[in-house]
């Protein structure tokens, strides 16, 4: 059985890691998607951008759902409320493994669906504040929430939201999981013919493609 919430939440420490953003994938296609493809595994290495609170935020910001303003105000706030910061790390990972579910199980199994219903509308519920359009640093535009009140319960508004989208829009029948096996990663497949099969055609593709290769090789 699962821990319960508060067994898992234990003190942040306010000591920043050093976590390079390049190190994130955004090719999934759709926000949720990407936040999904936080556990992820490198040449057999597993990697998690939930780690601690630091890791998350540096995700968030990669993502732009962060700008560097608001990033230092809740490192800020973290460092003055530790419980709450960890709580929040714990809170995203559940959140994450409800995704998970849906993204790889939501377009055929209803339950998984109201599961995840229910999971999205929590967040919505206990976070209060403000959506705002803003306009970015290369010029585009997007939207984002500024929390009021609980400042690590806006943190994944953007998240749950990008999921209530695919939802709203009937997008489950094209999210996929990379044919892969060793590899987590799911995605959105808007190719014309719905028939993409790799999360990544420059890392899973290659090894695909390389190990056809041998094969026709071996045979040869």
């Amino acid at each position: 059985m699962l821990q319960s919430f508060a067994s898992q939440v234990e003190s942040y420490s306010p000591t920043p890691r050093l976590v390079r953003s390049d190190v994130f994938a955004f090719i999934a296609e759709r926000t949720w998607l990407d936040f999904i493809n936080t556990e992820d595994i490198r040449r057999g290495v597993r990697m998690d951008a939930l780690n601690d609170f630091e890791s998350m935020v540096t995700w968030l910001e990669a993502a732009s759902l962060l700008d560097a303003e608001r990033a230092g105000g809740i490192r800020r706030r973290a460092q003055q409320q530790p419980t709450g910061a960890t709580a929040s790390v714990v809170d995203a990972r559940r959140i994450r493994t409800s995704l998970r579910e849906l993204a790889e199980k939501g377009a055929c199994v209803p339950q998984v669906r109201a599961d995840a219903q229910n999971e999205i509308n929590r967040v919505l519920g206990r976070s209060a504040g403000t959506r705002r359009l803003e306009q970015r640093n290369d010029g585009t535009f997007g939207r984002t929430f500024v929390p009021s009140g609980d400042a690590f319960a806006g943190l994944l508004i953007p998240i749950v939201e990008s999921a209530a989208d695919s939802l709203i829009l009937g997008e489950l029948l094209r999210v996929r999981s990379c044919s892969d096996h060793r590899c987590p990663r799911v995605f959105f497949d808007n190719t014309k013919n719905g028939r993409r099969r790799w999360c990544d055609m420059t890392t899973c593709g290659n090894r695909a493609k390389a190990a056809r290769h041998r094969q026709k090789g071996m045979v040869n």
